[in-house]
Protein backbone atom coordinates (compact mmCIF):
# COMPACT_ATOMS: atom_id res chain seq x y z
CA UNK A 1 0.00 0.00 0.00
CA UNK A 2 1.50 3.13 -1.11
CA UNK A 3 1.38 6.27 1.61
CA UNK A 4 -1.13 9.13 0.57
CA UNK A 5 0.72 12.52 0.47
CA UNK A 6 -1.02 15.41 0.52
CA UNK A 7 -0.57 18.80 -1.97
CA UNK A 8 0.82 21.95 0.28
CA UNK A 9 2.01 23.85 -2.23
CA UNK A 10 1.13 24.36 -5.92
CA UNK A 11 2.19 27.20 -8.95
CA UNK A 12 0.44 26.81 -11.81
CA UNK A 13 3.92 26.94 -15.00
CA UNK A 14 3.62 27.87 -18.80
CA UNK A 15 3.10 24.89 -20.79
CA UNK A 16 0.64 23.14 -18.76
CA UNK A 17 3.19 22.28 -15.79
CA UNK A 18 2.74 21.99 -12.40
CA UNK A 19 5.24 22.40 -9.91
CA UNK A 20 4.15 20.85 -6.49
CA UNK A 21 4.97 20.28 -2.89
CA UNK A 22 3.82 17.69 -0.81
CA UNK A 23 3.46 17.16 2.66
CA UNK A 24 6.57 15.43 2.95
CA UNK A 25 8.74 17.91 1.55
CA UNK A 26 9.43 16.95 -1.97
CA UNK A 27 9.07 19.20 -5.20
CA UNK A 28 8.12 17.74 -7.66
CA UNK A 29 6.90 18.69 -11.43
CA UNK A 30 3.67 17.20 -13.01
CA UNK A 31 2.87 17.53 -16.73
CA UNK A 32 -0.59 17.53 -17.43
CA UNK A 33 -0.01 18.04 -21.31
CA UNK A 34 -0.97 14.67 -21.83
CA UNK A 35 -4.46 15.04 -20.13
CA UNK A 36 -5.40 18.59 -21.38
CA UNK A 37 -7.16 17.75 -23.68
CA UNK A 38 -9.51 14.77 -22.05
CA UNK A 39 -12.24 15.76 -19.65
CA UNK A 40 -12.63 17.67 -17.72
CA UNK A 41 -9.34 19.40 -18.07
CA UNK A 42 -10.15 20.54 -21.80
CA UNK A 43 -11.94 22.91 -19.64
CA UNK A 44 -9.40 24.91 -18.69
CA UNK A 45 -7.63 25.42 -21.58
CA UNK A 46 -11.14 26.34 -23.17
CA UNK A 47 -11.46 28.66 -20.58
CA UNK A 48 -7.81 29.92 -20.04
CA UNK A 49 -8.19 28.75 -16.07
CA UNK A 50 -5.29 26.24 -15.64
CA UNK A 51 -2.98 29.23 -13.91
CA UNK A 52 -6.07 29.41 -11.38
CA UNK A 53 -4.94 26.07 -9.78
CA UNK A 54 -4.46 25.94 -5.65
CA UNK A 55 -4.32 23.76 -3.00
CA UNK A 56 -7.44 22.40 -1.69
CA UNK A 57 -8.75 19.04 0.11
CA UNK A 58 -4.78 17.86 0.23
CA UNK A 59 -4.64 18.30 -3.66
CA UNK A 60 -4.94 20.58 -6.92
CA UNK A 61 -8.01 22.83 -8.02
CA UNK A 62 -9.79 24.45 -10.33
CA UNK A 63 -12.73 26.62 -10.45
CA UNK A 64 -15.43 24.77 -12.36
CA UNK A 65 -15.30 21.42 -9.36
CA UNK A 66 -12.12 20.25 -11.35
CA UNK A 67 -9.69 18.42 -9.64
CA UNK A 68 -6.81 15.75 -9.64
CA UNK A 69 -6.15 12.80 -7.42
CA UNK A 70 -3.06 13.73 -5.28
CA UNK A 71 -1.66 9.64 -6.15
CA UNK A 72 -1.67 10.61 -9.79
CA UNK A 73 -0.16 13.84 -9.58
CA UNK A 74 2.76 12.15 -7.29
CA UNK A 75 3.69 8.98 -9.01
CA UNK A 76 3.52 10.47 -12.46
CA UNK A 77 5.42 13.82 -11.54
CA UNK A 78 9.29 14.05 -11.48
CA UNK A 79 10.84 15.42 -8.79
CA UNK A 80 12.74 18.24 -8.97
CA UNK A 81 16.35 19.06 -8.08
CA UNK A 82 17.77 21.73 -6.32
CA UNK A 83 20.61 24.22 -7.61
CA UNK A 84 23.88 24.09 -6.20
Amino acid sequence: MNLLLDVIAVIAKPGYMLELEFENGEHRLFDMTPIMDKKPFSRLKETNSFCAARVGYGTVVWPGNIDIDPETLYDRSSPMTSLP
